[in-house]
């Protein structure tokens, strides 16, 4: 029996789904509208709920590679192959151009707290953008492409492709306030910063690379005993890209996705696997928690990880799936035992 895109029998996005590669998926920060980024040039907007639909779409002209919401809800911010970055106005349906690279944009985020659009680009720069300025306010060179990176409050951390992994405190973001050398052999793939215990300052991130491992590195000199890497996305001899990690908005435990087209549930704090799920029949190229962390949203789509010869259009989907998120599946169990 051939797998199935959908073995975890999830709620499926069918309402003008992408026809091409999957890169990325934004929640709103305010209610369940869903960013959809593909490699057909477009990005979608979903309103999901009982009668999940396609909202709105805009075509950038070439593939997009990434997205984020505006922290009110009112906007999405696209980047991609264009070297633009772009500002979707969802009141007005006005689609413009904020931002300007030499190369293909591959991480967009805003900055809610400094009022601050962050863009990278393989062309090695880190931009920081007024976006009543036509030029960046803050121009940052890195020494190699950039592969991954998060930002969360004051601080931003970005992994190269010399496997350097940077640290950067907003507040003065011209210069690194670190550089070390990825604890992981291969290359990075994915990265994403984690809170302390309330949620409120940045302690640490998770890396995932090509090699099928994760890495929890803190940020803090004093805590590195508490770094570890774990292996995972393994299956007898074969291994497989880390390709999303997200952490839940409330627990602190997070989730990863890969090429082997499954995604699992993890604690860091106890070192171990919550949940894992069975495996789709292609990779899982990105996976996204909501804002109450209720669903867990990921797309089914090749990720070309193992060559054309293993893509076959005839029987190739482009999937955005829905996992209702259930609180024993993802809280900790030191924590439920508490209670």
């Amino acid at each position: 029996m051939a797998a199935s895109y959908n073995p975890n029998r999830d709620t499926e996005v069918q309402d003008q789904a992408p026809t091409d590669g999957i890169s990325s998926l934004s929640w709103s920060p305010r209610a369940n509208y869903l960013a959809v980024t593909s490699w057909d040039s477009k990005v979608r907007c979903y309103e999901i709920g009982h009668n999940t639909a396609c909202k709105g779409m805009q075509d950038q002209g070439a593939p997009i590679l990434c997205s984020d919401f505006k922290d009110d809800g009112s906007a999405i911010f696209t980047g991609g192959c264009m070297k633009k970055g772009m500002y979707w106005d969802l009141g007005s349906n006005s689609f413009t151009q904020v931002a300007q690279h030499e190369n293909a944009v591959n991480y967009i985020r805003w900055i809610p707290n400094m009022n601050v659009l962050c863009t990278t680009s393989w062309d090695k720069h880190i931009y920081y953008w007024d976006m009543r300025q036509q030029k960046p306010a803050v121009d940052v060179l890195l020494p190699e492409k950039p592969y991954c990176m998060d930002i969360k409050r004051n601080v931003a951390v970005c992994g190269t492709a010399n496997r350097a992994i940077h640290a950067f405190d907003l507040n003065n973001p011209q210069k690194p306030v670190s550089s070390i050398d990825s604890p992981l052999k291969l290359q990075s793939r994915c990265l994403s910063i984690f809170y302390d215990g309330n949620n409120q300052n940045p302690m640490g991130y998770a890396l995932g690379s090509i090699e099928g491992r994760v890495a929890i590195q803190h940020l803090d000199q004093r805590n590195q005993s508490k770094n570890f890497a774990f292996k995972c996305h393994r299956h007898d001899k074969d291994i497989y890209a880390v390709n999303s990690i997200d952490f839940h908005p409330t627990f602190g435990t997070f989730a990863t996705a890969g090429s082997d087209g499954a995604f699992n549930f993890w604690d860091k704090d106890n070192k171990q696997r919550l949940k894992p799920f069975s495996r789709a029949a292609t990779s899982i190229t990105c996976g996204r928690f909501n804002a109450t962390g209720e669903i867990y949203a990921y797309a089914v789509s090749y990720d070309w990880s193992a060559g054309i010869e293993h893509y076959n259009p005839a029987n190739q989907r482009n999937s955005i799936l829905l996992h209702k998120v259930n609180k024993g599946e993802i809280e900790s169990r030191s924590r439920s035992k508490k209670r």
